[in-house]
C-alpha cells in the first residue's frame, strides 16, 4: 500500500465501511516501516474511535500487530502455559501472589510483564524493589528458570509487537487511548506474541481502573475474548472491582511486603479473594486432563497459600532471578521511608466512597510512580490504607499513612488526597470483588 492510497482507506473507515484484512495488514506493516506518516495514522485512529471495528477487522488488526515482531516459542517448557494480564489498577500486586500460587499447583508460569506509568503500578517495578532481582533474563535463562522453579517473571522483549509500541505512543498524544477496539488490539497483540497456550484477562472496573464504567469493561472483555478465540487461544476474562485500592498497600516495596504476607496466608481479605479467584481460573485452564473446575482451582489455590507451598515457590523465583531471599524471609529488611504523614478523617461515620485513581496519583506524588518513562522511582514511597470502604471512623482517625523520602512530596500528596474519600452516616453495601466472568 502506498502512502497516496492510504488516504482512500482512511476515507473508507471514516464512512463506517468495513476494512478488508489485507488493507489492515498492509496498514500496520507500512506504518511500522515508516511508509505511512503519523498524521495519516492519527486520522485513521480517530476514525476507528468514532466508527469502531467489526470482529473481523479487530482480529485482523490484532494479528497484524502480533506478527509485526517476534513471537515467543514456549514449547520447550513442558505443560500448558497460561498467561495472565491485568488492565491495571491501584494496589494491584496480583501477579506477585497468583504466579507463585499457580506454580505451586504444578502449572508453569512463564510471564512477561511491564512497568508502571501514571497511577497504575508495574509488576517489574515492584520486583525490582527486591535487592538483586533481575528482570532481564536471556531466553535460555528464562526457560531454565521456569523449568527448574516452575515460574519466572521478566520484562518484555524489545521486539515483541513493535507495531503496538509505535501505535500506543501515537494514541497517547492524539486523544485516542480510550478507544475500546484499540485497547483490545493493543493488549491482545502482546499477549498472543508472548507465546502462551491460554490467556486469562483480569479486566478491572471502577474508580481506580483504566476503564471505569462496568458496561465498557464488559465490552472490552468480550472483544478480547473474541480475539483470543479467533486466534485459536482459549481466553477467559474476569472482571474485578477497582472501586478501592486492592489490599492496603500502594507502592513498590510496600506491595511486595503485603504480597509476602498474603503468600503466608495472611494479608487483606479482599486481596486474597481476588488472587484465589484468578489463580483458581488459571489452575483450571492449565489442567492437562481438563478435570479441575474453577471452584476446585480456587480451593487448591487456598490450600497452597495456607500450607506455605506458594510462599516457598515465591522464594525460589526470587533466588532464581538473583534476588536476596533474606528480604522475603525477613520483610522488615526492606528500606523504610524516612518521612511519614497521616490522612485523617474529618467526621464520624463510615468510609462510603473512594477516588481510587486519586490515591494512586497521590502515591505517585510521593515518588512511588513515574510521570515519564525516564522518571526514577522511590521504592519505599507509597500509601498504606488504614481504612477500607465500609469501615467505621471517628473524627481524627487515620484513614491512610503516607510514606516518602521527601517532605515537600508529603505535603503535596496529603493535600491532593484530602478529597479522595468520603465519610457518610450510612454504611455502604459491600463490594462484589469478582463482578463477572466472560468465557
Amino acid at each position: 500500500m502506498s502512502t497516496g492510497r492510504f488516504v482512500d482507506v482512511i476515507h473508507k473507515k471514516r464512512q463506517g465501511l468495513e476494512l478488508e484484512a489485507g488493507e489492515i495488514r498492509a496498514m500496520v506493516a507500512d506504518y511500522v516501516a515508516g511508509k505511512i506518516p503519523d498524521y495519516q495514522m492519527s486520522a485513521m485512529l480517530m476514525a476507528i474511535c468514532f466508527r469502531g471495528m467489526s470482529d473481523a477487522e479487530l482480529t485482523a488488526m490484532t494479528l497484524a500487530m502480533r506478527d509485526s515482531g517476534d513471537i515467543a516459542d514456549l514449547s520447550r517448557i513442558p505443560g500448558i502455559k497460561v498467561d495472565k494480564h491485568s488492565t491495571g489498577g491501584v494496589g494491584d500486586k496480583t501477579t506477585l501472589i497468583v504466579g507463585p500460587v499457580v506454580a505451586a499447583c504444578g502449572i508453569p508460569v512463564a510471564k512477561m510483564s511491564g512497568r508502571g506509568l501514571g497511577f497504575t503500578g508495574g509488576t517489574l517495578d515492584k520486583l525490582e524493589s527486591i535487592p538483586g532481582f533481575r528482570i532481564g533474563l536471556g531466553e535460555d535463562e528464562f526457560f531454565r528458570a521456569v523449568r527448574e522453579n516452575g515460574i519466572s517473571v521478566i520484562g518484555q522483549t524489545g521486539n515483541l509487537a513493535p507495531a503496538d509500541k509505535k501505535l500506543y505512543a501515537l494514541r497517547d498524544v492524539t486523544g485516542t487511548v480510550e478507544s475500546i477496539p484499540l485497547i483490545a488490539s493493543s493488549i491482545m497483540s502482546k499477549k498472543l506474541a508472548a507465546g502462551s497456550d491460554k490467556i486469562l484477562l483480569d479486566v478491572t472496573t471502577g474508580s481506580g481502573a483504566f476503564i471505569k464504567e462496568l458496561e465498557k469493561s464488559r465490552q472490552l472483555a468480550g472483544q478480547m475474548v473474541a480475539i483470543g478465540k479467533a486466534a485459536g487461544k482459549e481466553t477467559v476474562a474476569m472482571i474485578t472491582s477497582m472501586d478501592e485500592p486492592l489490599g492496603s498497600a500502594i507502592g513498590n516495596n510496600l506491595e511486595v511486603i503485603e504480597a509476602i504476607h498474603a503468600l503466608q496466608g495472611q494479608g487483606p481479605e479482599d486481596l486474597r479473594e481476588v488472587c484465589t479467584a484468578l489463580a483458581g481460573m488459571m489452575i483450571s485452564m492449565g489442567d492437562v486432563k481438563r478435570e479441575i473446575s474453577y471452584e476446585e482451582g480456587r480451593e487448591r489455590a487456598q490450600e497452597v497459600l495456607e500450607n506455605g507451598a506458594a510462599f516457598e515457590k515465591f522464594k525460589c523465583m526470587v533466588a532464581g532471578q538473583g534476588g536476596d531471599v533474606s528480604f522475603i524471609e525477613n520483610p522488615e529488611k526492606f528500606a523504610a521511608a524516612p518521612v511519614r504523614g497521616e490522612l485523617t478523617a474529618g467526621a464520624d461515620g463510615y468510609i462510603s466512597w473512594m477516588d481510587t485513581e486519586g490515591f494512586g496519583i497521590a502515591a505517585g506524588l510521593l515518588g512511588a510512580g513515574r510521570e515519564t518513562k525516564e522518571s526514577r522511582i522511590d521504592f519505599c514511597a507509597g500509601i498504606i490504607m488504614e481504612k477500607k470502604l465500609g469501615d467505621p471512623v471517628k473524627r481524627g482517625d487515620v484513614v491512610a499513612t503516607f510514606h516518602t523520602s521527601a517532605g515537600d512530596r508529603l505535603e503535596r500528596a496529603l493535600s491532593y488526597a484530602g478529597n479522595c474519600y468520603a465519610v457518610s452516616e450510612k454504611k455502604p453495601e459491600p463490594l462484589k470483588l469478582v463482578v463477572d466472568i466472560i468465557r
